[in-house]
């Protein structure tokens, strides 16, 4: 089941890819396993899927040391609060959540203390400006993205959002909120190669994101069907 889903999910990419005049290439699909059962994270890996998605630390400490998650790309992208950030740097290979100075603060301290090496990760941006989303609002992307910076156990990747739940002209106007503070951050001298990933669009709205150039889109429902 999930390896046709992907295969629907690849052709509309390519075709998202086509209308915009993108490499398909420059697209990853992670797979978001929040409450899915052991056999599905099995069948999602068997199926080629390489980049996954947890939103709960205690959640994912269990699937990985169950294995479900050895030999793939394990994300954190859910709210971090900074009483986990000690089992977040520890368990996750990237963390796609960081919204404040606190958070990344706690993750550096915690990522220096337990990791070879740094910490890959993307600032979570409200680009929507929804009162009910997490994320730094647009216009402190930028000094959050310096004082990532400047921690040397944390590896700044790029950005990520959630669109708001209100229709298909509001996360096109988000997701490209997003690209366009990516280029505004650029053109302010931050590296292109720290803002390479536009984490952002899922299952409801990934076509639209592609067109806005995410560079990772983040699918539950379509890959595993309707959580039971």
């Amino acid at each position: 089941m999930i390896e046709a889903n992907l295969e629907w999910v690849l052709e509309r990419v390519r075709k998202a890819c086509e209308r915009s005049g993108r490499d398909p290439g420059a697209v990853r699909v992670m797979a978001v396993t929040k409450s899915q059962e052991a056999s599905l994270i099995r069948e999602a890996r068997d199926a080629g899927i390489a980049l996954f998605g947890e939103n709960r630390v205690q959640e994912a400490r269990k699937k990985v040391s169950e294995g479900l998650f050895d030999d793939v790309c394990l994300c954190m992208i859910g709210h971090l609060q900074t009483n986990k950030a000690s089992m977040a740097a520890r368990i996750f290979d990237e963390v796609h959540s960081v919204d404040s100075e606190r958070v990344a603060s706690a993750l550096a301290k915690y990522a220096a203390m337990y990791r070879k090496g740094p910490l890959p990760i993307l600032i979570e941006v409200n680009a929507g400006r929804d009162p009910r989303k997490h994320g730094v609002a647009p216009e402190g992307a930028l000094q959050l993205a310096r004082y990532v910076m400047s921690l040397p156990s944390l590896r700044l990747k790029g950005l990520m959002t959630v669109a708001p739940a209100s229709g298909e002209a509001e996360a096109r106007m988000c997701f490209r909120s997003l690209r366009m503070l990516r280029d505004d951050m650029v053109g302010a001298g931050i590296d292109p190669e720290n803002l390479r990933e536009l984490s952002m669009g899922m299952s409801g709205d990934f076509d639209i994101a592609v067109e806005e150039g995410a560079t990772i889109i983040r699918l539950g429902t379509i890959l595993f069907g309707p959580r039971s």
